[in-house]
């Protein structure tokens, strides 16, 4: 089963599912129903019962109760594309046998490692085999880990019926990396009670708190002189990018923030004298916390404006998701359906707020509870991305 959850793996990341927040289509980038289509054959040809894909990117199933006793309808969500910030094309994965605790060659032309120094949660994986980047991409465990973990578990129980179990929904996402992941999901037709989503962090990760989200633009008017007669005329607005950003709580960046503090993430910068752009996610878990920094933005422009004329920063903020919680919270057995499986595995749960968001965050105000298990990755989103494939196998144990 081990080898056959790591081919499941290395097969969907070797296909490049990035997602594209300029773009809006839906999904936004045609790449995705690549693996989208992949999952719905092999759904099918498991003979899964209403297996679809629509125009949207959405593949939907359901695997038949096999027992006559009374259980709910559970629903397993995972999201199949990998984020804008780095590459996912081209994926060339690493598998590192019975970790050492020596630091990982990643990419010796580039001089990357992935060590215990920089990244202390690796000696919890000793003795275990890590899949990691070779440099020059992510890896995408985010999540399609999460997709092996939900497909292999599938294949288990279609191959041995003897396990009893109630009706079970399986769903997949395009687009979540850019926040439109359940934009036009259909819950009704999906038709589970509950649902789990597969994604995510280090093994024993169980979450019902997420962050509360929007995203930040502000546009710059510049005004382009010749350097030679700007003196009182020039207005630099690469420079007044950089003044807006100073006036945000340096303290309040993620680089500084743990646990429940929210932070301003600088994530783009473009432009010229002439004109620039800036853009940024805003996060907290304190709803009142977040419509404060969402003001705080706004004033900051405000500023900028009456230092260097009206409609000379134009801010937009738009917000993405909600914390889950309060709509868990009433539904809170299904937190202690999912902690009691990973007690009876050995895994020690850790009930913990995410520090990021799940489609599973929006699908709870849609009307269909879901708290997030871990799908077994770290370092998401950039070339320092690993997963421990002993925690891959655990997840499907979980599931």
């Amino acid at each position: 089963m081990k080898n056959d959850i790591l081919n499941r793996f290395l097969s969907y990341v070797a296909i490049d599912t990035q997602s594209d927040d300029n773009s809006s289509t839906m999904p936004s980038t045609e790449k995705q129903f690549n693996l989208l289509r992949k999952l719905h054959d092999e759904l099918k040809g498991w003979g899964l019962q209403d297996v679809s894909i629509d125009e949207n990117g959405y593949v939907m199933a359901t695997l038949p109760a096999n027992t006559s006793r009374k259980a709910p309808v559970i629903g397993f969500v995972a999201h199949v594309d990998t984020a804008p910030d780095m590459s996912g094309a081209d994926v060339k994965p690493q598998i590192i046998e019975n970790y050492n605790g020596t630091p990982i060659t990643l990419n010796k032309e580039l001089n990357l490692h992935l060590s215990q120094t920089d990244f202390p949660e690796l000696k919890d994986y000793l003795g275990q085999t890590l899949i990691v980047t070779d440099g020059t991409t992510l890896l995408g465990a985010d999540d399609k880990a999460g997709v092996t973990e939900i497909m292999a578990a599938v294949e288990y129980l279609v191959k041995h019926p003897e396990i009893e179990h109630g009706t079970l929904k399986i769903g997949f996402t395009p687009d979540e990396e850019i926040g439109r992941g359940v934009d036009k999901f259909d819950v009704a037709k999906f038709g589970a009670d509950f649902a789990y989503t597969m994604d995510g962090g280090g093994i024993g990760e169980l979450e019902y708190e997420n962050f509360n989200a929007a995203g930040g633009k502000v546009f710059i008017q510049g005004r382009n002189i010749h350097p030679g007669y700007a003196k009182n005329k020039m207005m630099n607005a690469i420079l007044m990018a950089m003044e807006f950003n100073a006036l945000l709580p340096v303290n309040e960046r993620p680089e500084f923030t743990q646990d429940y503090e929210g932070f301003f993430h600088l994530i783009r910068m473009e432009g010229s004298v002439e004109k620039a752009s800036i853009q940024y996610i805003i996060r907290d878990h304190d709803k009142t916390k977040f419509e404060q920094k969402k003001a705080l933005f706004l004033q900051c422009a405000d500023f900028m404006n009456k230092r260097y004329g009206q409609n000379t920063f134009i801010p937009e903020v738009k917000d993405q998701y909600f914390n889950m919680k309060q709509m868990v919270e009433p539904v809170y057995h299904i937190v202690e359906t999912a902690r009691k499986a990973m007690v009876e595995l050995g895994i020690e749960p850790k009930v913990v707020p995410i520090r990021g968001g799940t489609d599973g965050a929006r699908l709870s105000y849609m009307g269909l509870p879901c708290p997030n298990i871990f799908a077994g990755g770290h370092n998401f989103h950039g070339k320092y991305e690993y997963v421990p494939l002993e925690s891959i196998e655990k997840a499907v144990l979980v599931f």
